[in-house]
C-alpha cells in the first residue's frame, strides 16, 4: 500500500519492509521520462518502502518536475552540472541509495513503462536464497518500437520479447539477448540462472553492491553493465532472470540508433576494454587481431574508440568533444 512520506507507520511495521530505490537518467528523453515515472506510481508495494531518484544528467533540452506531484513514491529530482554517463549517473543515484539506508537498488531505463508487479516480484528470489546477487526481469518491445515492425500480427504488439536472459559469448567477446524478436508463448517463463542482466533493468542487494563496488566510470556507455554482472559472479552470487518481473522498453532512447557514431565508438572502445578485463587469454589475442583490423577499414568512430583504449583514454573520452 502506497503511502505519503509524511503518513505515520506503526513500529512494527518498519522490520519488514524492504527500502528500494529506483534510479533513472534523463537525458534529452523529457517525455517518456515522464511516462516512466507515471507508471511507477502503479507500483505494487506491499512490505516496500519504495524511493525513487531521477538524474538529470545535463540534458540539452530543459527538464524539470515537482517532486511534490511524485510524493507518493518518494521522487528525489537532482540536476548535474555535466553529463557523468551512463555509468556514472546511475552511480550518483546508487551513492545516494546507500547513504541513505537501501537494502537493494534497481537501475531502470527512462524509456521504459513498468509492470505494477515489477518490484514485488523482483525481490522475491532475494527472500529465498542469499546467494542472490542480482535479479533482472523479462523485458518486451513497447509497441511499435521492434526490431521488425511488420513481421507480427496486431495482437502480438506488446508481448514480442527484447530479452529474456543473457547470453556471453566469450569467444567473441559478445553478450546477447535470448528470445530477441520472438513472440511471447510462455516460452521462456522459468527462473533461470543467467549469465548476462541487461542495464536497461534489474535489482541488486546492496549488500553485494558494497561488496564489488558499482558501476565503473571507465565505461561511461555500453558494455558497463556486463563489467558489474562479471564481479557479481566472481564474487559468487547468482543473476536470475526473474519472468514474472516484466516491463516494456522502446529501446535506444537517447543512445542513438544502430551504426550511430555514439554507438561506434563507445562499443569498440568498451569492448575491447570489457575483453581484456575479463575474456580468456585465447579471445583477447583474437580482440587484439580484430582492434588492428578496425583500426585500419573501420569507421571513423570505430577507429577512434580503437585509439582511445589503447592510450587508455576512457570516462567520456573524445566523442562529446567533438559534440559539445
Amino acid at each position: 500500500m502506497k503511502r505519503s512520506p509524511h503518513q505515520k507507520i506503526r513500529s512494527e511495521d518498519f522490520s519488514n519492509m524492504k527500502k528500494v530505490y529506483i534510479t533513472i537518467l534523463n537525458y534529452n528523453t523529457h517525455d517518456k521520462t515522464i511516462e516512466c515515472i507515471k507508471s511507477l506510481k502503479k507500483l505494487k508495494t506491499r512490505g516496500i518502502d519504495l524511493n525513487v531518484v531521477l538524474i538529470d544528467n545535463n540534458s540539452k533540452e530543459k527538464f524539470e518536475i515537482d517532486e511534490n506531484d511524485y510524493s507518493d513514491i518518494n521522487l528525489v529530482f537532482i540536476k548535474n552540472e555535466e553529463n557523468l554517463g551512463f555509468s556514472g549517473g546511475h552511480n550518483m543515484g546508487f551513492s545516494y541509495a546507500l547513504e541513505h539506508g537501501a537494502d537493494f537498488v534497481v537501475p531502470l531505463n527512462s524509456d521504459t513503462i513498468v509492470d505494477e508487479s515489477l518490484i514485488e516480484e523482483l525481490i522475491k528470489p532475494f527472500e529465498r536464497d542469499d546467494r542472490v546477487g542480482i535479479t533482472v526481469p523479462k523485458i518486451y518491445f513497447a509497441k511499435g518500437s521492434e526490431f521488425h515492425k511488420g513481421r507480427y500480427k496486431k495482437e502480438d504488439l506488446g508481448n514480442v520479447i527484447w530479452y529474456a536472459g543473457g547470453i556471453t559469448d566469450w569467444n567473441n567477446v559478445i553478450s546477447s539477448h535470448r528470445g530477441v524478436d520472438e513472440v511471447d508463448r510462455g516460452q521462456y517463463d522459468e527462473i533461470f540462472n543467467t549469465e548476462f542482466a541487461t542495464g536497461a533493468c534489474f535489482m541488486i542487494s546492496c549488500e553485494v553492491l558494497k561488496r564489488v563496488g558499482m558501476f565503473d566510470d571507465k565505461y561511461f556507455l555500453y558494455y558497463e553493465d556486463g563489467d558489474l554482472n562479471v564481479r557479481v559472479k566472481k564474487a559468487g552470487y547468482k543473476i536470475l532472470y526473474t519472468p514474472k518481473a516484466f516491463l516494456w522498453h522502446s529501446n535506444a532512447g537517447s543512445g542513438g540508433g544502430s551504426g550511430s557514431s555514439l554507438q561506434d565508438y563507445y562499443i569498440t572502445r568498451n569492448r575491447l576494454l570489457f575483453g581484456f578485463s575479463h575474456a580468456p587469454l585465447r579471445a583477447k589475442l583474437a580482440l587484439l587481431r580484430e582492434s588492428i583490423r578496425v583500426f585500419k577499414n573501420g569507421r571513423e568512430w570505430q577507429k577512434r574508440g580503437v585509439r582511445d583504449f589503447y592510450f587508455r583514454k576512457f570516462g567520456k573520452g573524445s566523442f562529446f568533444e567533438k559534440v559539445s
